[in-house]
């Protein structure tokens, strides 16, 4: 076992307090001051831990930002199953729209993006390491629904979301126009007339 995995995790003497103190401070710094306001220094300052510490488990303030990220999307981006499409999409699209608009990760997910931007390594991890998680995520009502029978079994799950968290997407890194609920309960409805 190399010692980086041997600080990986609590069995191997990680304290979860501390671990969560570096996440959150992480994302409250990032918020606050914006990706190159962010420092190790702050991090640690803000999570009454050492800098050592936090080198220890994360090789730099990308690796804890992007694992702070992850952790707030599964939390708060895991589709719940209500039995109903057209509920379940309104709910997950809803949360979604807050999460990148009102949320402290949302304000992470916005820094590490503009910074993805002139930073290649970071757009291919962001990319492959975490979004494609999420990705995974927003398919599950649909895959739920074509189990239930309640969509079309050929229907091409990729390109369904694309339509439907795309312009979620675009609105808030390109136009930064408002995502109210009638614009993602619009964006269901469209969804559910073209493909029920």
């Amino acid at each position: 076992m190399t010692s980086d995995t041997a600080h990986r995790g609590n069995r191997h003497g990680r304290s979860e307090e501390a671990r969560r103190a570096v996440l959150e401070a992480a994302d409250d710094l990032l918020a606050e001051k914006g990706f190159a306001g962010v420092t190790i220094e702050g991090i640690a300052a803000r999570a009454g831990v050492a800098k050592q510490t936090i080198y220890r488990w994360w090789p730099s303030k990308v690796d804890v930002l992007l694992e702070a990220f992850a952790e707030d999307m599964a939390e708060h981006l895991t589709p719940a199953d209500h039995g109903d499409l057209a509920t379940d999409l309104r709910a997950h699209l809803a949360a979604l729209a807050d999460f990148l608009t009102t949320s402290d990760p949302g304000a992470v997910f916005r820094a590490l993006t503009g910074q993805a931007q002139h930073d290649p390594a970071l757009a291919t991890r962001l990319r492959d390491d975490h979004l494609s998680h999420q990705r995974t995520r927003d398919r599950l009502p649909l895959e739920r629904a074509v189990a239930r029978g309640d969509l079309p079994p050929d229907l091409d799950l990729d390109e369904a979301v694309d339509h439907l968290v795309g312009p979620i997407h675009y609105r808030v890194l390109v136009t930064g126009a408002p995502v109210p609920r009638a614009f993602t309960d619009n964006l269901v409805t469209t969804f559910l007339t073209r493909h029920r």
